[in-house]
């Protein structure tokens, strides 16, 4: 579903991803792991479009993803939770989730919403609430649902448990655990397995913008 081949992203001089090749298939769950400033979040940018690749070549289900704009990449299923969450505070917690669906004008809108509601019902019990009012997990949980708003078949996860409380933490790793029975495809970046185990069917390693499979 997800290939790179060769993929080199720098970020004026400086060199972030270096020649990165890796296939994520449909339904898998992969694990990209790395320490801080490995390149785990410029790698999940760049697939979602949110930074440019100078070489190499970016394809989803077939498609070059190259000049594809952030916005276009939502209709075909790629979903995106940042690791530092970036909802916006003034907004209600229902109309973040929706700020997806209303980029990029998807018609099914009310339909996806009532799926992550069904996924994440906290979510749903707090829906009026405004997102400055909520927690860091709470927040990881609304960015969560947001992500699944447009990741219908594709979510990049991007150190979803980090600065989390481990009763939240075990929280959302059983709602991403419950996203695979749905057949969607995941990449989750995290600076070790210690969360994350059991639910990745390949790992990747990254390390200084480079990226090798784990034996």
């Amino acid at each position: 579903m997800l290939r790179l081949d060769g993929v080199s992203v720098s970020i004026g001089p400086v060199a972030i991803l270096r020649g990165v090749s890796l296939e994520v298939g449909g339904g898998q769950f992969a694990g990209l792991i790395g320490r801080n400033g490995a390149g785990k979040t410029t790698l999940m940018r760049t697939i979602m479009g949110l930074l440019p690749h100078h070489s190499g070549e970016l394809r989803f289900d077939g498609r070059a993803l190259a000049g594809v704009p952030t916005h276009a990449r939502v209709p075909l299923g790629i979903g995106y939770l940042p690791e530092d969450r970036r909802l916006v505070p003034a907004l209600s917690v229902e109309e973040n989730v929706l700020l997806p669906a209303w980029s990029a004008r998807l018609p099914d809108a009310p339909q996806r919403l009532e799926r992550v509601y069904r996924a994440i019902p906290e979510v749903a019990e707090m829906r009026a609430r405004r997102a400055l009012h909520l927690s860091g997990g709470q927040q990881k949980l609304v960015a969560l649902a947001r992500a699944m708003m447009a990741g219908t078949r594709l979510l990049l996860l991007d150190e979803p448990f980090e600065g989390v409380a481990p009763v939240l933490a075990r929280r959302l790793a059983e709602v991403i655990a419950g996203l695979r029975a749905s057949g969607l495809s995941a990449i989750l970046s995290e600076s070790s397995l210690a969360h994350a185990h059991g639910l990745l069917d390949r790992v990747f390693v990254i390390d200084r913008g480079a990226v090798a499979a784990r034996p």
